[in-house]
């Protein structure tokens, strides 16, 4: 089913008369408000340590309570991609980051409560020598350094994770 389709209601006007424009959108006949299904921006990040190690969070929450992860989430409204990673990272692991790398993008669906949310996710990389404060917090149950070695991606919950993960692993 199309994400679409689960909105009934113009959102400008309320009108019930919202129906399909194209595959991309639907259009209030009441109004002509144009909504356009987009993806959200979401960002995950590998950083290391200076053995080279990953830092990967064990997922508090679903979905994919329980596997692995990398540290990230959403960007906020108002926020750049650079901004919500470092914002994440401080939440998730209690660290300061500074100059996240970028590195590439994969499409995903996230579902959370039993809804579809497609979503752009960013990757970046930054090593951190100074791991003062290091902690789970917000949405990581655990906190764990990896050997690239002892990477299993089958046990990361998410399937952009995963993708990225064996991306980061060949380079």
């Amino acid at each position: 089913m199309h994400p679409l389709a689960l909105f009934s209601y113009c959102p400008k006007c309320g009108s019930v008369r919202f129906v399909e424009n194209n595959f991309k959108s639907k259009q209030c006949e009441n109004c002509g408000f144009v909504y356009y299904f987009n993806s959200s921006a979401a960002t995950a990040i590998f950083i290391t340590n200076s053995k080279g190690q990953l830092l990967t969070v064990r997922r508090a929450k679903d979905p994919a309570k329980g596997t692995l992860d990398l540290p990230g989430g959403f960007v906020d409204l108002h926020e750049t991609a650079e901004e919500a990673i470092m914002r994440e990272v401080q939440e998730e692991t209690g660290l300061i980051i500074k100059k996240p790398v970028y590195l590439f993008s994969l499409p995903n669906i996230y579902t959370y409560s039993g809804f579809d949310v497609h979503t752009l996710d960013m990757f970046y990389a930054c090593t951190v020598e100074d791991l003062t404060g290091l902690h789970p917090d917000d949405d990581a149950a655990d906190l764990y350094f990896l050997d690239k070695e002892e990477i299993q991606t089958e046990e990361f919950g998410l399937n952009s994770i995963r993708k990225a993960i064996k991306i980061w692993l060949t380079k």
